[in-house]
């Protein structure tokens, strides 16, 4: 009896499996059919109180946080108020918080106007959830426990329960250790710089991005600031921002009910907390409101405050992934004009869009808003530390602060092989792949030096709880300080703080510049691959699948034009700009929205599908599929079609990793139209022709490249072609090699087989991150020749690796010896395994099928950080995109285009060929350098 009594007594404890996340599920229905409902009311026009309620409730809201909030996130806004209220009432029982806050007040009000409909029925079907959020709280009677269960709440059910948003603020929840060590390092640079505390009187503390309040509420159980100075402190000089409703709630209420579980004594709401767009609170002038007038006091009141520390998680979103997300980044003309006449004017980069993402918006913004003496303690992006287009930025951080520390965690994720092993472990776990960094930025114009910068890296290969570790182990930056572990960093010209350029690059050709600040450039012209932003419906191993999925989506795209000029009939331009979120279709399964469509749509630009324009191409390495080359769907072309105007032109590119590759440099030589993404960070083509329809054109002759290509077309019709290459760089070429006659195109190979070079890889791989190519010319016509003929060898072998003799692997069949065309299909390949270890020794094809064998040297041939073997494992298989639902089947390129169902298994002996192959020319350039 007694242990049937524990053992149901345990289970009542563990809670119904229907756990959170499940319920995140639900509640996102639920919230729907609120949503739904409350809409419904609004349009009708006889619900006359409830109008006139809603618009200036949204008038206020927007007032608060910006003017781009739309109707529909307000609808969204309260139906999450309608879910959540009963969850912190359940959580919270005993306190005032829907009574005191001035944000759940205004809300209510408005609910309650609109209840005689009935619109929060549903949340009967919620009180199974709200009882086991009631039974998880009952008996814990402090606050930490309480953080635990909010925590647990925020991250298992408001980001499943409503993930668009969750995605677009860049919000995820900042893990203690990173908060403890951020608030004692900005406490011990109060104390060395400003013979301050985090407690003493007159230093004003903000969160501007609190999310759950995990700052805030970790500072005041921290006991930095003493029981004598909380209640000051609490009541006048410690302030937090939020924009997101929910993750508000959680704040405010965490943050009261850490502040009393410390104090005790009677409930005291916080009213350092605002409902605000912290961006947008600089941009205006605040007005007075009607609904929000307490939380527009406490935002005035914050503005005119002497701000002197700064701390948080900034939101990371870098802005929508495709126009079919709906969801935008919002424009703030004051900080970003700041970051043009700063960052950006400080910058050589070319693309510089980088420079708008959230975080560092968010340093801009902390920088000015300190003024000339403070702290700012920010978790972030580690990208600024290091990316091409962020040398700006680090350019006035080193000018505007007297002292920088940096701790670099690590964790990026984005990158693949060794390099990402040497990473580590995410900080965020799911939440973020980027690389992460404290950043600790000092202003005290009192001191000896400025721009004092310094360095430590938390190591390679540790996992997440490892670096955590450490973060407890040092305590703040003071633990760092003790143990000498601080790297001192000077700038270099070129803004850079680590891996510095080798300044010895500069005195070389550059490959290509369109800057027009070069006067003697190798290439005249060169192009990104391309970019559909519709990969799904633009590519297909399947000619036929790419003509039906065009189609499809062209007549879907016709028809949406149709219905936006109907429903835009006799607006102008300007009008209809504003209007095309709000009527167009975004549903995935029919078409991929991007920038690029919207100016044909808002025309009333109908498409239209030609089969000309099916043709080969390169879509990632050692990768042939379909793709539909058009102008209109393709959402960037770039100067491909200077390159390969159609399909009967003939060319050869050096396709290459970008500036900011976060996978080392590679270049993999291409005869086929070549997609932006087979090379990390957007593939940058140089080519050997340029196509003209002038006078210009010189029609050079084919002899040395006619053997290269597979499939020989005939030149295309009414367009010439003349080398890329300029006069002036084979001039500058000839200078260094007196005597000896050279091409343009033994230029070009050259560049080819020098960009394979081991040792010109590894002493300009800094360079080569931050800046496109430049080329030596190697001492001795000896070298040269040598280079010239390891690029023809190399592109020989990249460009025929369908063709090439196959490495002999043994291959096993299971079951029956005969092995039929339908054996031949392949759907995943796996590596073997070796317990838990993978043996890259082996790869299982099919249920049917094992290949062996396979030499281990074959792996260190890297292209776009993964070898080429990798490529072939990757890409050979079905699969399903998630979003169209359409399907990628490589045995179509294999049966349909070569007519060979055993090609899929032949190209792994072929690309293990050519892995050994390019190995041992590579293997022999070592000694020309």
């Amino acid at each position: 009896e007694i242990e049937r009594a524990i053992y149901a007594r345990l289970v009542q404890k563990v809670g119904n499996r229907h756990h959170w996340e499940d319920w995140a599920n639900d509640i996102a229905k639920i919230a729907n059919t609120h949503i739904d409902r409350i809409r419904g009311i609004l349009e009708n026009p006889d619900n006359t109180e409830e109008r006139v309620a809603f618009i200036a409730f949204a008038a206020d809201l927007r007032h608060n946080l910006n003017d781009s909030i739309s109707d529909d996130e307000i609808i969204e806004m309260l139906a999450q108020h309608l879910i959540t209220k009963p969850v912190f009432d359940a959580l919270f029982e005993g306190y005032s918080f829907a009574q005191h806050n001035p944000i759940s007040q205004a809300m209510q009000t408005v609910v309650d106007i609109l209840e005689s409909h009935q619109i929060g029925k549903e949340a009967d079907t919620l009180k199974a959830f709200y009882d086991s959020v009631k039974f998880r709280a009952a008996g814990i009677d402090n606050a930490a426990g309480k953080q635990k269960i909010v925590v647990e709440l925020y991250d298992k059910f408001f980001r499943n329960a409503f993930p668009r948003m969750s995605e677009r603020l860049g919000i995820v929840y900042t893990p203690v250790e990173v908060v403890d060590f951020i608030i004692h390092s900005v406490n011990h640079l109060l104390q060395t710089e400003f013979n301050q505390t985090l407690g003493s009187q007159g230093v004003h503390i903000l969160d501007p991005f609190t999310g759950t309040g995990t700052f805030i509420t970790r500072l005041l159980q921290s006991g930095l600031i003493t029981p004598e100075e909380l209640p000051y402190k609490y009541q006048h000089e410690i302030h937090a921002n939020e924009i997101v409703l929910l993750a508000y709630y959680i704040a405010a209420i965490n943050i009261e009910a850490t502040y009393h579980g410390i104090l005790q004594g009677a409930y005291q709401p916080f009213e350092g907390i605002c409902l605000t767009d912290t961006f947008q609170l600089y941009e205006k002038e605040d007005l007075g409101d009607a609904m929000l007038a307490k939380n527009n006091n406490r935002r005035r009141r914050q503005k005119q405050l002497d701000i002197r520390v700064i701390l948080g998680n900034p939101p990371y979103s870098a802005g929508q992934g495709s126009a079919n997300d709906n969801n935008q980044n919002i424009a703030y003309p004051h900080l970003d004009d700041r970051i043009r006449r700063t960052y950006a004017d400080r910058s050589t980069a070319t693309l510089k869009n980088a420079l708008y993402d959230s975080y560092i918006r968010a340093i801009r913004w902390a920088s000015d808003r300190i003024g000339d003496s403070g702290v700012v303690g920010f978790v972030t992006n580690a990208g600024y530390l290091d990316s091409n287009s962020a040398d700006g930025l680090r350019k006035c951080l080193a000018e505007e602060f007297s002292n920088i520390y940096v701790f670099h965690l690590r964790g990026n994720q984005r990158t693949a092989g060794e390099l990402s092993r040497k990473e580590g472990g995410k900080i965020f776990g799911a939440g973020s792949r980027a690389p992460i960094a404290i950043s600790l930025l000092v202003k005290n114009p009192a001191g000896e030096q400025q721009g004092q910068i310094y360095f430590h890296d938390i190591g390679d290969y540790l996992t997440r709880e490892e670096k955590l570790g450490k973060l407890i182990e040092f305590g703040s930056i003071e633990g760092i300080t003790e143990q000498a572990l601080w790297q001192s960093v000077t700038p270099d010209p070129h803004g850079d703080w680590l891996n510095q350029r080798d300044d010895g690059f500069q005195q070389y050709i550059v490959m290509g510049d369109k800057s027009g600040t070069e006067s003697l450039t190798l290439f005249e012209n060169y192009s990104r691959g391309i970019e559909t932003t519709r990969d799904a419906w633009c590519y297909n191993p399947s000619r036929h699948a790419v003509e039906a999925n065009m189609k499809r989506m062209i007549d879907f795209y016709n028809t949406e034009v149709d219905r936006f000029s109907e429903a835009t009939r006799g607006k102008d331009r300007k009008t209809k700009e504003t209007l095309v979120d709000t009527v167009i279709n975004t549903d995935a399964t029919k078409i991929s929205w991007s920038s690029s469509l919207m100016p044909g749509l808002i025309s009333a630009k109908k498409g239209n599908f030609d089969n000309t324009r099916l043709i080969v191409s390169m879509y990632r390495p050692f990768t042939r599929c379909w793709l539909c080359y058009d102008n209109m769907f393709n959402h960037r072309v770039g100067q491909m079609p200077r390159i390969f105007p159609d399909s009967a032109a003939e060319n050869l590119v050096i396709a290459m990793t970008a500036i900011g590759s976060r996978n080392g440099f590679s270049c993999l030589m291409s005869n086929k139209v070549t997609d932006l993404n087979s090379m990390e960070a957007g593939a940058q083509c140089f080519p050997l022709y340029l196509y003209d329809e002038d006078e210009r054109a010189e029609n050079p002759p084919d002899s040395r490249m006619d053997s290269l290509f597979a499939d020989h077309a005939p030149v295309t019709p009414g367009r010439k072609k003349r080398y890329a290459l300029t006069d002036e760089g084979l001039e500058h070429f000839r200078k260094s090699y007196p005597g000896i006659e050279i091409s343009k195109e033994d230029v070009f190979y050259y560049v080819y087989g020098l960009l394979h070079a081991p040792w010109y890889r590894d002493q300009y791989a800094d360079n080569l991150a931050k800046e496109l190519p430049r080329i030596p010319c190697v001492p001795g016509v000896d070298r040269f020749r040598a280079f010239c003929q390891a690029g023809r060898d190399l592109a020989g072998l990249h460009l025929n690796y369908e063709t090439v003799e196959s490495y002999p692997l043994t291959i096993t069949v299971h079951g029956e010896p005969t092995l039929t065309d339908a054996d031949y299909r392949v759907e995943k390949m796996r590596y073997g395994k070796e317990g838990k270890i993978k043996d890259l020794t082996t790869i299982h094809y099919n249920d049917r099928i094992t290949l062996s064998g396979i030499p281990l040297e074959a792996y260190e041939y890297i292209v776009n950080g993964k070898p080429a073997l990798d490529w072939v494992v990757e890409r050979q298989c079905v699969k399903t995109d998630k979003d169209s639902g359409i399907v990628s089947d490589a045995n179509d390129w294999a049966v349909e285009t070569l007519h060979n169902p055993k090609y899929p298994l032949e190209l792994v002996g072929k690309v293990v060929a050519v892995a050994l192959g390019t190995r041992k020319i590579i293997s022999n350039l070592r000694e020309l350098s």
